[in-house]
């Protein structure tokens, strides 16, 4: 995710030049050689960072996991205490923070995600459902009328709305980062509001 503000490392660099070339053409589409002259190296250069391609996928599916898990983990401890409303905002924030600044993966994760090995697909469903349990915890706090089941259904389909953002067009004709976000976090309310009404 982009919440560093610090100069990105020649590895996150690569990461993130391939991220971008295997969304836009597939990650058979893509050679070493044009990921190694994206970020100014040569492609057998690459392979000082990474043993290849499937290592580099590898570690940004597995990667991203891990971020939004242990982003939505630290939202929680600093809300700690806290209203479980300002709990869920936070929570819808930084899933949209991903969404919008990170959209590339989320192509990534939809095509790509049955090519990594048994072991690494294996590790991103369990971090993947670690990550909506921990959003299941906090919306039936908020609505205390949802069941397990329909909690569960509720985040699985706001992740699906916050993640439909590589269709909402090219970057520059979306209304803008801030409007977008505010869009988006409305949404997420209003769909966890209307699963709620139903039960």
């Amino acid at each position: 995710m982009t919440t560093r503000t610090d100069a990105p490392t020649r590895r996150e660099q690569i990461l993130k030049e391939a991220a971008r070339l295997f969304a836009e053409r597939g990650f058979h589409g893509v050679g070493v050689d044009e990921i190694g002259a994206a970020v100014g190296i040569s492609g057998p250069g690459l392979y000082r960072h990474f043993a290849g391609k499937d290592a580099m996928l590898a570690e940004l599916l597995v990667g991203i996991s891990e971020q939004l898990l242990r982003g939505a983990e630290r939202r929680l401890a600093e809300v700690d205490g806290g209203p479980a409303e300002a709990v869920l905002d936070s929570l819808i924030e930084g899933h949209i923070d991903f969404a919008l600044d990170d959209r590339p993966l989320i192509t990534l994760h939809d095509r790509e995600l049955d090519r990594l090995r048994h072991s690494d697909r294996k590790l991103v469903r369990q971090l993947q459902r670690q990550y909506v349990e921990l959003w299941v915890q906090v919306l039936r706090e908020v609505h205390g009328g949802l069941t397990e089941a329909a909690a569960r259904s509720a985040v699985h389909s706001v992740f699906g709305l916050l993640n439909s953002t590589p269709h909402l067009g090219r970057p520059g004709s979306l209304p803008g980062r801030t409007a977008t976000a505010a869009l988006l976090h409305r949404m997420a309310r209003g769909a966890f509001g209307a699963a709620a009404a139903q039960e």
